[in-house]
Order: structure tokens, then sequence, then C-alpha cells
């Protein structure tokens, strides 16, 4: 679940600007494309690389990945992918041209219209789980136990979807490549290139003569899977956790991810502020702002005292130092504000009637 930092992973200063973003990018991405490292961790990193150059790249994801790290609000920036036509430019050929020219191929191996991240081969469908959280939950983070239906690979024909005992063969039209690609008006300035999935064998890259009986050919069945969950402290409404390959199986085995989102429920006393910082109204006496008075205050952690100095006016704040939430991405804790409100007795009895009234002309005399 843990990443590293985007700006480390490009080797770039966070002040980067975009043109030196993208040549770190270029750069890296020449070096680990797995059709020219045959390296077996060169397509982690070059996978690793490409997403950060999407969020980096964006002025709106590289915004609040500042500002929230890798959980941002609304999205986890999944499915983020690099413009390759944008970091190589178009000299070659186009697209299509420029990976044959570094890297020998021949186009259908990196897959046109695929998962950038898969390389051509179809990734699983991404899950999206909502968790209900409390303030106290935000306060000290929560782990649980979430149970998840998702399609997984097929026990008895291990996700070939042929009976046990067959093979699927490769399909002959589009080569395995389950896509069919036709190039259109190349020249030395641009290509046009249409990709379609194969009519053959919809799709698969193989044909399956004999499909296995539980799961019908499909090569998935549908399941339960409990899956742990660890929410850290300080998240807010909205934020985004991606927990990658536990979504659904795909059909080359690239399975999807599990969004979990963050839905953060209101608080019967608190109102949740900016930087961490909690809201708590106290109504109060004209007495105990006039005389100064000392009171207990609900916190998250249990009732603590607080002190309301002589003279202070209606409507004031205090402020109750680190007993607010803590703060995902800064760090530290955020304070408890208590504002004041006086309340008016809407009830006199005679005799408070008349000691109002002798305050009221001492202070006239005063």
């Amino acid at each position: 679940m843990s990443k590293r930092d985007y700006y480390e992973v490009l080797g770039v200063q966070k002040s980067a600007n975009k043109d030196e973003i993208k040549n770190a990018y270029r750069k890296l991405a020449l070096q680990y494309h797995p059709d020219r490292n045959k390296d077996k961790e060169a397509e982690g990193k070059f996978k690793e690389i490409s997403e950060v150059y999407a969020v980096l790249s964006d002025d709106d994801k590289r915004k609040r990945y500042d500002r929230y790290g890798h959980v941002g609000p609304d999205e986890a920036f999944r499915g983020s992918e690099a413009n390759f036509e944008e970091i190589f430019g178009s000299g070659f050929g186009g697209f299509r041209d420029i990976f044959e020219q570094f890297f020998g191929g021949r186009g259908g191996g990196f897959g046109f219209g695929g998962d950038v991240f898969g390389f051509g081969r179809q990734k699983g469908r991404d899950l999206v789980y909502d968790v209900e959280l409390t303030l106290e939950d935000v306060l000290r983070g929560r782990k649980e136990e979430v149970e998840v239906p998702r399609l997984e690979k097929c026990a008895t024909c291990g996700g070939s979807g042929a009976a046990p005992g067959t093979k699927a063969r490769r399909c002959s039209v589009c080569e395995g490549r389950g896509q069919l690609q036709r190039v259109y008006g190349q020249n030395r300035f641009s290509t046009f290139v249409t990709v379609e999935p194969c009519r053959t064998c919809q799709g698969r890259g193989q044909i399956i003569e004999r499909p296995c009986e539980s799961c019908k050919g499909a090569g998935k069945e549908k399941k339960m899977k409990k899956i742990k969950i660890e929410i850290p402290p300080g998240v807010e409404d909205g934020m985004a956790m991606q927990l990658r390959g536990e979504g659904e199986a795909g059909e080359s085995g690239v399975p999807g991810d599990l969004v979990v989102r963050m839905r953060v429920k209101q608080h019967p006393q608190f109102e949740r502020l900016e930087d961490g910082h909690l809201l708590y109204r106290l109504d109060v006496r004209f007495t105990d702002l006039a005389l100064g008075t000392e009171v207990k205050i609900p916190t998250l952690d249990g009732a603590e005292k607080l002190k309301i100095p002589q003279g202070t006016q209606p409507e004031g704040l205090l402020r109750m130092k680190g007993k607010g939430l803590p703060r995902y991405s800064a760090g530290g804790k955020g304070d408890l504000v208590v504002k004041l409100n006086v309340k008016v007795p809407s009830k006199l009895s005679d005799r408070q009637k008349s000691i109002l009234k002798d305050l009221d002309k001492a202070f006239d005399e005063a």
C-alpha cells in the first residue's frame, strides 16, 4: 500500500517545472520500457514512472498530490496514462512509429487502445468500496477486514476458459493479439491507425474449442474476497485509497484495483474545519463572560477543563491546542476551537429583573 514519493521516482525536485519533469520521464521511459529492457523489474518500474508522470504533468492532479499525497480527494489518480505522443513528439511518423524506432517492435506488442500499464493485456475491472468513518476513526485511524464480491480466476480451468485437459489455441487471424490494427495514410509526417477487437476470437487472442463447464469458457467465477484495509489517521471525506491488484481478474490475468472511498459522518457535537481544526459551540451566561469561570469541554479523547477569562466578549473564540484531528499530509494535530454563545434567558423572576435593573444603573453610573 505504501508508495515512493513521486518526485523521488523521477529524480527531480518538488520545484521542478514541466520541462524538467518531461525530460526526466522521457529518459526513464526509454530506459525501462519492457520491449527494450528485459530485466524482470523493468515492467514494474515503467508502470510506476508512467503513473507518476501522468500526475505531475497535470496541474490539477499535481496540486492535489502536493496537498494530500498518495490519497487524494475524490480519486486516487487511478487510470492515469502518460501522453507518449507529447513526450516523444511526432517527428518519426507518430506514436506508433516512435516505439518501433526505439524498441524494434511492430506496434502490436504494446497494444493500441489497451491498458497502458498492462502492455496490451486487458486489465480487470476496478472495484469501489465505500467505508463510513466517524471523527473518532479519523483521530485514531482504523483497521478492518472487508468482504468484497469480485470475479476471480476459475479454479477448475485456472482462468484459461478451456476444459481441463485441453488448451485454447492461438487465434490465427489476430495472431494472438486480440485486436486488429490498420494503418492508413502513413507518410513522413503522420500515421493514422485504427484498432478494433478481433471478431474471430472476440478480442481474447485465443480460440476455445471445449469451454470449461464451471465458468462456461469465461475463465472467471464470482467469489467473496476478504481484504484487510488500514485507514491512516487524518483522512478527509471523499479521499480514496487504491489497493493494487485487489480488483477483478482480467482476461489475461492482470487484475484491476480496489478503490476504497472514505465517507466521514457528521458528528453530533463537533464541526470539522480546515487543517485538522474542530469547532465546538458552547452556550454560556453573561455572568460567565463578565466574571470568568472554568467549564468542562468534551473532546474526542474525553472531557477537559477550559478556563474562560474574565471579560471575555460574546462570540469569542477560545482554543484548546492539539485537541483537534491529525493533519494527514502536513503532520501534527489541529486545535479544538470553542465558540462562546451567550444564552439569554427567555423568562426572569421579579428578583432577577430587579438585580439586572440595578446592574444596568450601575453601568450607567460607572
